[in-house]
């Protein structure tokens, strides 16, 4: 089976403001290099500021790489003019952390989801509210809610919203950024349930982003631990949790309330 999505050394920089001319760019993505099958989860873990983020935006195609390749559908990504990424971006949506921020407040449900129709296409409206029920009734809200706004929704609700709305485009990955780190833990199990759910449906791939290594066991078919904008550490969930083999796992497994093998080698820096 090929990848879905497939990175080959990609690297992201920033220049560096107020330092004179010069000044070395800022490296926040280096060299990274994954792939993820379709049907499948990759999670990334890592720290706040390890790059994670950036990583996020830019296979999603709404931040240019500095280097590198982006390889989805036979092309590279990277490489693509802004007319013909376009055609791209529908195909790898992204699901933020907090949905309070990611739903306009004065917007219905119904006119959240069915935005991306509405911005890509020319598609009638009568369509697109169909479309819109369709989506919300996928991760498992009845057609009522479509006349709610944000604040009349709960947590858990408005992520799945926020999944409804990248549903509608029919992508074929989901880039899935901290969806469940402002849940309670009772809710988080639901999303989690609902995420499984629907990859078995449509066979979506999705690059899992999280900080708690004990819910990327559980979600993910794969694990690679981020750190200084590097994939340090890459394996099957089993592998990391039993033998961690870097420091910076390590410290992940401690603060997630995981005990690793307690022999494991952990190779320092």
């Amino acid at each position: 089976m090929e990848p879905v999505i497939r990175l080959e050394n990609l690297v992201k920089q920033y220049a560096r403001r107020g330092l004179g001319r010069g000044a070395d760019a800022f490296t926040a993505v280096d060299s990274v290099s994954f792939s993820i099958l379709p049907g499948t989860t990759l999670a990334l873990v890592g720290e706040s500021g390890s790059g994670k983020s950036t990583l996020a935006l830019c296979i999603a195609c709404l931040e240019r790489a500095t280097s590198g390749r982006i390889c989805f559908e036979g092309q590279d990504a990277a490489a693509l003019g802004e007319r013909e990424l376009r055609a791209v971006r529908p195909r790898i949506q992204l699901v933020f952390q907090d949905p309070a921020n990611s739903l306009n407040p004065r917007w219905t449900v119904r006119d959240i989801v069915a935005e991306p129709l509405l911005v890509r296409d020319r598609i009638p409206r009568s369509e697109r509210e169909a479309l819109a029920a369709q989506a919300l009734e996928r991760v498992g809200l009845a057609t009522e809610y479509l006349g709610r706004k944000p604040a009349e929704l709960s947590g858990g609700q408005r992520q799945r919203v926020a999944i409804a709305r990248a549903l509608i485009l029919e992508p074929n990955v989901l880039i899935l950024d901290e969806v469940l780190s402002s849940l309670d833990c009772s809710t988080q199990a639901q999303i989690a349930n609902l995420l499984a759910e629907l990859q078995r449906s449509y066979g979506l791939a999705y690059l899992f982003i999280t900080h708690d290594l004990r819910m990327a066991a559980h979600l993910a078919d794969e694990i690679a631990v981020m750190s200084g904008g590097k994939i340090v550490e890459q394996g099957a969930p089993e592998e990391i949790l039993r033998g961690p083999r870097r420091p910076e796992t390590l410290s992940l497994l401690v603060a997630s309330g995981i005990k690793s093998n307690p022999t494991a080698a952990v190779q320092q820096r």
